[in-house]
């Protein structure tokens, strides 16, 4: 049995199926206060209302974190066409196709997607537009940090775009419709399911065995105007599959808000189940734990 040592992992609670992303408070507040100091004027709420995929090449370039990977993103840039990625890396489904984003753009792409699904109620705030960029340019990030990896930890950012026809090409930002994270990542000692609380020591031990690997599913989202044509059900299917071609796990975890019945219902479906054991430690919190056995 291999192991080594961590620090205990965190989980980052995401929106399923663009059905609203759950944001610590810090992070709110984080965001609340940078908007207040970038623009202390009120915004214009019709241009907050129209903003969408197809208008976010306008922003400024975001601000990214240079201290690893330098990255200059192109948001004219053309999607990658379908013959050109490995059969085996896509999932085709009607006009879309889901794969795991490999550009900068397609990153972003994705993390804007995220903003506008946790800022979709609150597109009149004041701030929302500051909000969104703020959320964004941090969700850029920290996807390129997570793609990096740690500990052994994997995680891919999986995109669905729409399919080319005949000789139209279009860009990345148009393209893309729909967005998950899906990490490898381990059991600490003690542990029976992710994020137990176990009398473990700060420094606790991942125990790098087959049984106690796990797949984990977050920041699940789909654009508003594609919704309710299998994408979300499709992303998740491509990243179970691929959660068990690439590191053989056998189990698949993930959250779901306690007042999202249609997420909890497609959730259902797919055949996750609630992690018993993990209701009592979860009893404060908003969410339920899932689990489904591959």
């Amino acid at each position: 049995m291999s192991t080594m040592s961590s620090h205990r992992t965190r989980f980052f609670r995401a929106p399923e199926s663009g059905l609203r992303h759950q944001t610590p408070g810090h992070v709110q507040r984080l965001a609340l206060w940078r908007a207040m100091k970038m623009d202390s004027e009120p915004s214009n709420i019709g241009e907050v209302e129209e903003l969408s995929l197809q208008t976010i090449a306008a922003l400024p370039t975001p601000q990214v974190d240079t201290t690893k990977s330098p990255s200059n993103l192109h948001f004219d840039r053309v999607q990658q066409l379908d013959r050109e990625l490995w059969q085996e890396n896509i999932q085709e489904f009607g006009q879309f196709v889901a794969r795991e984003a490999l550009l900068d753009e397609e990153y972003w792409t994705a993390a804007w997607l995220r903003a506008e699904s946790h800022w979709e109620d609150r597109a009149n705030d004041r701030y929302a537009l500051n909000f969104k960029r703020k959320f964004a340019e941090q969700e850029f990030n920290a996807i390129k940090r997570r793609h990096r990896g740690r500990n052994g930890q994997k995680c891919m950012c999986i995109v669905t775009v729409k399919k080319e026809h005949g000789n139209v090409n279009r860009m990345i930002l148009k393209s893309i419709v729909g967005t998950l994270d899906l990490s490898i990542q381990y059991l600490l000692h003690g542990e029976t399911f992710p994020g137990e609380r176990v009398r473990d020591p700060l420094f606790g031990r991942i125990n790098e065995a087959g049984p106690a690997r796990y797949g984990y599913i977050g920041n699940l989202c789909v654009a508003k105007s594609a919704r309710r044509q299998g994408i979300a059900s499709n992303m998740m299917s491509f990243a179970l599959e691929s959660s068990k071609r690439t590191a053989g796990v056998e189990q698949v975890y993930m959250h779901v808000h306690r007042d999202n019945g249609p997420a909890q219902e497609l959730y259902a479906k797919m055949g996750f189940k609630m992690v018993e054991e993990a209701a009592a430690q979860l009893v404060e919190e908003p969410t339920h734990l899932l689990c489904l056995e591959i």
